[in-house]
């Protein structure tokens, strides 16, 4: 039996993706040269390893195996990467993935991150957003090295440091009614047009289930890709948004906004990084977590 390392890659990505098209996608490979590769497989294997529905795919038995030792062969890959970059300049790239709930990609990361970058040329990060209930499971699972997250549910078997404060706020055009106020509930913002993230994004998916929480949905006129957009429109009188405290007074630097505090205990979001041990990461994944985790950073 023959698989490499490129098999190997795909089919994590196909069973955590749940399809052959975006696991493709996520491993690099076309669409044709996926399906080909995980049809060769199962043929020198002589069974099954997923099971393709219209909805996706999900492992078989076999797959499920096949998934657990890719993820460890994968893993070891890494810690010999980082190994050799110990002793050989120019040799093996290293690689880590971490997965962000919006608030820590769209306004924390970037700094810290880009400064370990610049200084660690040899390595590359994958970077990818998830709603912050979705990033401790795929860490446990091994999806992923290194989680940020504001939704402390789950970890309770995973190494936790604290990484930033995220306040949400309240985010009004200046002539406002709401900003005759000093905080809002979340209830009486529900009452109003809002100007929100794009659907899918941890952000989006967070104030949806608050909203669901108190009988109510959000009623978004429209949907952006940024914080700075959302902003840009809330200024324009489109509506009112939601957004992290440190993206607000950014944009109220250079826009005609107002901030109020959101009245409500889940506004105050404390974001942490975990990894399943951190002694069990690869040298280049644990540095990155030393620098990520050093004093915690309050909302700006």
């Amino acid at each position: 039996m023959h698989f490499d390392l490129t098999d190997l890659r795909l089919f994590a990505a196909v069973v955590e993706r749940g399809s052959i098209t975006a696991g493709a996608a996520q491993a690099g490979l076309a669409l044709p040269s996926a399906s080909a590769r995980i049809r060769g497989m199962e043929a020198e294997l002589g069974a099954a390893l997923l099971e393709r529905d219209r909805r996706g795919v999900r492992p078989t038995p076999a797959g499920l195996a096949l998934d657990h030792h890719a993820r460890l062969v994968l893993e070891r890959i890494e810690h010999l990467r980082g190994d050799l970059r110990r002793h050989a300049r120019g040799g093996l790239r290293g690689h880590v993935r971490i997965l962000s709930n919006t608030a820590g990609l769209e306004e924390y990361l970037p700094d810290r991150l880009g400064d370990w970058l610049a200084a660690h040329p040899g390595v590359d990060v994958d970077l990818e957003e998830r709603p912050s209930h979705q990033v401790a499971p795929a860490i446990a699972q091994g999806h992923a090295e290194i989680g940020v997250l504001a939704d402390l549910s789950g970890i309770e078997d995973l190494e936790v440091r604290p990484f930033a404060i995220d306040r949400l706020v309240l985010v009004l055009p200046r002539d406002h009614p709401l900003a005759r106020q000093r905080a809002a509930r979340f209830r009486a913002v529900l009452d109003e047009d809002m100007v929100g993230l794009a659907q899918g994004s941890a952000l989006a998916d967070h104030l949806a289930w608050q909203a669901t929480r108190v009988g109510r949905s959000l009623r978004a006129r429209v949907r952006l890709r940024s914080f700075d957009a959302v902003c840009r429109m809330v200024e324009r009188g489109i509506g009112v948004a939601v957004v992290p405290e440190a993206a607000a007074r950014r944009c109220r630097r250079v826009m005609a906004i107002r901030i109020r505090r959101l009245d409500e205990p889940w506004s105050l979001r404390p974001l942490v990084v975990c990894m399943r041990r951190l002694d069990g990461l690869s040298p280049h994944a644990r540095a990155l977590v030393e620098h990520l985790t050093g004093p915690v950073q309050p909302g700006i």
